[in-house]
């Protein structure tokens, strides 16, 4: 690995309604959004930036948010179509532990999970309104149970990532690699930027903003620990944008998504 390279790893699609999509603004009906990681390829090693949803858990748990997701949509199948492993990942990074950014982390056992302190804290300990989005905790079942969390059983349930480094404040973690805080969404929410040598540096916005249209509304999702701190991080995103003259990488905008260089495609 020598020049910096991105994949966007297509993890399937779940449903929500669009007054959360979109807080008290709408409109109503079912909005099918995407759910993808970012793999980048550095020099220093690679980094995966979420791991999107695990498909049993959410037909056990969140059924209503109806997923859709094919084997090659999970982890190890969208890694195997650029000719890797799980094994082959030597970082995972979480913007945040909600289920649909987590749910692919236990593939990858010999990785090291990086998240913001805080994140991790509360993954464990949340608000009550915020169960179900920390309901997959399989990434450390071990945690989890000393926090007297009660999990399903699967075998997959003591396939996680062992080691963990958690970060405060903005971080360069590996040279043009940064991280962001942009808390609101949950306590410890992080976003990426990646500086590369063909393009514009691409700044991913985590759950600090859904879609373009988000943006755009000035109106977050209704799944949030702080509305006005959520607020605070997208209007911090659009200065980042300006700051780096980077291009806005949406988490979950299904008008977006298509448009996006998707694996085996990358950008560099």
């Amino acid at each position: 690995m020598s020049d910096t390279k991105v994949y966007l790893l297509d993890g399937g699609s779940l449903m929500i309604d669009g007054y959360h999509a979109f807080w008290n603004r709408g409109p109503a009906g079912e909005f099918r959004f995407p759910c993808y990681a970012v793999l980048v390829e550095h020099k220093d090693g690679r980094y995966v930036y979420d791991t999107g949803f695990d498909y049993d858990h959410v037909m056990r748990v969140l059924p209503f948010e109806k997923p859709s997701q094919t084997r090659e949509q999970t982890i190890p199948g969208a890694l195997a179509q650029i000719g890797l492993k799980p094994s082959d990942i030597d970082y995972v990074i979480n913007s945040h532990y909600h289920f649909d950014h987590c749910g692919g982390n236990k593939h990858c056992t010999t990785a090291c999970t990086i998240c913001h302190a805080r994140e991790l804290e509360v993954a464990f300990n949340c608000q009550p309104f915020e169960h179900l989005g920390y309901s997959d905790l399989t990434f450390a079942p071990d945690r989890a149970r000393n926090a007297g969390k009660t999990l399903p059983s699967e075998p997959a349930l003591d396939m996680y990532t062992p080691k963990f480094e958690t970060l405060t404040g903005d971080q360069e973690i590996a040279k043009g690699l940064w991280l962001y805080e942009t808390p609101g969404h949950t306590a410890g929410h992080y976003s990426m930027m990646v500086e590369l040598k063909g393009r514009r540096p691409m700044l991913f916005t985590g759950d600090a903003c859904y879609s373009k249209k988000n943006l755009d509304m000035n109106c977050i999702s209704s799944f949030h620990l702080d509305p006005v701190a959520s607020l605070k991080s997208m209007h911090r995103l659009t200065e980042l944008a300006a700051k780096h003259d980077a291009e806005i990488f949406y988490s979950h905008d299904p008008e977006s998504w298509p448009t996006y260089n998707r694996a085996p495609g990358y950008y560099a």
